[in-house]
């Protein structure tokens, strides 16, 4: 059994290509995009269940490409507090709507990429650099079980965890092999509670198989991608991206709780 519905598949196949591509190393949180796509042509809990087989997929190929480069002071306090945001999502899944938390999402994406404009601008008319953030244990921990929340209800864990990384202003490389391994951890952690609240129905995982070809390619691209663009393109690209993806998540949300 798998879902047949044609237009499913138009907007299914470009929005795990783009998953990918994200995941690959181009485009930041791209890839946060996906289950707000899917969860146009079917409801978002299915659209999140049938995105975490092949996330998990991703996974794989996109480890293999940035093993061993991750930065693990960050990784360790980040999945530490991952695991706690997730337990919470677990038991809370069934309460949250998923309007309320994109609207949460798009607020704190669209803040931050505002506030990081803000002081690259204030920067330049003062000809002082804002020094780099240093890991920090509290907002580590924020970030991290935020993120480990969103990523369990939404697969969305990309902006909070935008938010403690970037404003670190890692090496690129470093960057991404650090969100690759923190999201793969918590991807595969995400398996077994989404299976405990019957989450994959066959139809669920056999439309996640016919996707994951689409998926992988986007990855390949997207690793491809990343080696040819400047440290300065590429962060541009992430604040970009979080900021359209910020807005789209606050559309969605405010216009599924007030019926816009």
């Amino acid at each position: 059994m798998i879902l047949a519905d044609p237009i499913f598949y138009a907007i299914a196949i470009p929005a795990v290509m783009l998953s990918g591509i994200s995941k690959g190393g181009f485009g930041g949180g791209l890839g946060i995009l996906t289950v707000p796509l899917l969860a146009l042509v079917v409801p978002p809990a299915q659209a999140a269940a049938i995105m975490l087989p092949i996330l998990c997929a991703i996974d794989i190929v996109s480890l293999s490409a940035y093993w061993g480069q991750g930065d693990r002071r960050n990784l360790v306090l980040l999945l530490i507090a991952a695991m706690i945001g997730i337990t919470i999502g677990a038991f809370t899944f069934r309460y949250l709507t998923a309007d309320a938390l994109r609207i949460i999402l798009g607020v704190t994406a669209i803040a931050f990429t505002l506030r990081w404009y803000w002081q690259a601008f204030a920067a330049r008319r003062s000809g002082i650099a804002v020094a780099p953030a240093q890991p920090n244990v509290a907002k580590g921990t924020f970030w991290g079980m935020l993120s480990g929340y969103t990523s369990f209800v939404a697969h969305a864990g990309g902006p909070p965890l935008s938010v403690y990384l970037l404003p670190q202003r890692l090496d690129r490389t470093v960057f991404q092999a650090t969100t690759v391994v923190f999201f793969a951890v918590v991807n595969y952690v995400k398996i077994l509670p989404y299976a405990l609240l019957d989450m994959f129905p066959a139809v669920n995982l056999t439309t996640s198989l016919a996707l994951m070809p689409a998926a992988i390619l986007g990855t390949l691209l997207g690793v491809w991608l990343h080696k040819r663009v400047n440290d300065r393109l590429f962060y541009r690209f992430c604040y970009a991206f979080v900021f359209v993806t910020g807005v789209k998540l606050l559309f969605d949300g405010v216009r599924g709780t007030f019926g816009i």
